[in-house]
């Protein structure tokens, strides 16, 4: 291998011939976003937007500020801050691999109790859009009746000492009371996590926790300040020694690149009260609907990975490509896609729910994407809840099937067992994983009750359509095995 060129603002322009690089220079940057939560996805997606808008001579004054709550991000600020902050992106597509280096980013926080900097820095009358990627449960939202759920310890923290808050959202209404007081003005928050209607739980969130310890503020928060809804889609698996290395094929030392598709989407509610960058010359989409976008995006994709990525981690199919390369695994997404998830949802311009679906089939199978079951099987307490269960709600509505969906559950239900089918151990792999195992363990002797988690399932248990399903579906896979309960319904008329 050529000697690799350690990635820095000096070392651009010795990159290797074919390596994009920014064509604009950082000192003509000023910033305009704070993003918080910065990992993979932000720096292939929202990031990668700003860049190629950058790319074009426009956007100059809205570079990216990183920003991290907790003590774990202080590992990537290091990372990133050691080489500039800049990214190298690496497209997996079969028929290739491409890399190209960002630098829409230009600072990363210090990442510290209380959020002083970070605050300070949302106060500034030069940031205008506060974006967030904190993951669908980081939130605070309860589960029994969907609002801020004001008795979580951090955000009684948070309303106990506003002026050194522990969350994000804490961060931003310290940072909003500053603004207010000083006549800054408001600034936009943008949320992109993967929950339906984000904007609107994001708004939430921030108001709701703002009227805990100041009812004015909150109102002024209400009124003044925006947050659209959006809905991003991108596989990116997260960075590890194979992505480091592929990197360093293309002669780049990068401590932190990220691998992605040969695909994007961001479709955004056209709602910014401070301004915003035209994302739309870069391939991004202003509406005014989000909504029906957004819901076939969670449902299908979302959604889809919920489905395969249990039985992939218990068959020990390490990636999605793998498990979508298993006849029934693959027959079984089909079927619940089509006859199960797609019925609820609406088409949008130019694209159909089975159009989507197809889509959806081809991107999971990538080989080129090192895209680990256990990365998207990760918190199958918020998943399930957002992905899968309004699908169930929705079919029995209707007095449609849902047959498949209680295998998934029953699926899931076994995978917080901790163990593979060839008894391997699962190390923890929810912010509920104990208490989760607990319950599986439950219902191997009575399965309803894993359909009890009130705080996952609501009512459900008392479906009884879904219950005799899933409790079917569960005694199934004890009985024959998991391949065989699969093949079973995949095959079912």
């Amino acid at each position: 291998m050529d000697e690799l060129t350690k990635l820095s603002l000096a070392t651009l322009g010795n990159l290797p011939a074919g390596v994009q690089v920014p064509r604009y220079a950082r000192s003509d940057l000023s910033p305009g976003i704070v993003h918080i939560g910065l990992g993979n996805f932000h720096r292939a997606h929202q990031a990668w937007y700003t860049h190629r808008l950058m790319q074009q001579g426009l956007a100059q004054d809205w570079a990216i500020i990183g920003a991290g709550v907790r003590p774990g991000d202080s590992v990537m600020r290091d990372k990133l801050l050691a080489q500039d902050c800049l990214t190298t992106l690496i497209e997996l597509d079969p028929s290739g691999k491409s890399a190209e280096v960002t630098g829409a980013m230009i600072d990363f926080l210090p990442v510290q109790d209380g959020n002083a900097a970070l605050i300070a820095r949302m106060a500034a009358s030069d940031i205008r859009i506060v974006s967030l990627t904190v993951t669908e449960g980081g939130y605070y939202i309860d589960p029994t009746s969907g609002d801020l759920d004001v008795t979580h310890p951090d955000i009684r923290h948070d309303a106990d000492n506003p002026q050194s808050p522990r969350t994000a959202f804490g961060a931003m209404v310290a940072a909003l009371a500053q603004r207010r007081a000083q006549g800054t003005g408001p600034f936009t928050g943008l949320c992109c996590d993967n929950l339906q209607g984000n904007g609107a739980i994001l708004r939430q969130t921030v108001v709701g926790l703002a009227r805990l310890s100041d009812p004015a503020l909150a109102d002024w928060i209400d009124a003044e300040c925006s947050f659209p809804s959006s809905m991003v889609d991108c596989i990116v698996p997260a960075t590890g020694p194979r992505e480091i290395a592929l990197a360093q094929d293309f002669g780049i030392n990068d401590s932190a690149p990220v691998t992605h598709e040969n695909f994007r989407q961001w479709v955004i509610e056209d709602d910014f009260c401070a301004g915003r960058p035209d994302w739309d010359r870069a391939g991004a989409t202003f509406t005014h609907d989000v909504h029906a976008h957004e819901a076939m995006k969670i449902r299908i994709l979302n959604g889809g990975h919920q489905v395969i990525c249990g039985a992939g981690e218990l068959l020990g199919l390490g990636t999605i490509a793998a498990t979508m390369a298993h006849p029934g695994i693959s027959a079984m997404f089909q079927r619940i896609a089509r006859q199960e998830i797609a019925p609820h949802v609406a088409a949008v311009p130019d694209q159909t729910p089975e159009g989507y679906i197809d889509l959806i089939a081809r991107r999971f199978a990538n080989t080129e994407i090192a895209d680990t079951t256990r990365r998207v099987a990760f918190d199958g307490s918020s998943r399930h809840t957002g992905f899968i269960v309004p699908s169930i709600r929705d079919g029995l509505a209707r007095g449609m099937v849902v047959d498949g969906l209680a295998l998934v559950s029953a699926i899931w239900a076994r995978y917080c067992l901790g163990r593979t089918q060839d008894g391997v151990v699962i190390d923890a792999n929810d912010p509920n994983w104990h208490a989760l195992q607990k319950v599986a363990m439950q219902a191997q002797q009575r399965p309803v009750a894993w359909l009890e988690q009130r705080h996952i399932y609501g009512d459900l248990a008392k479906a009884e359509r879904f219950a005799a399903a899933f409790v079917a579906a569960y005694a199934g896979i004890g009985a024959n095995g998991l391949e065989a309960a699969i093949a079973r319904y995949a095959a079912a008329e």
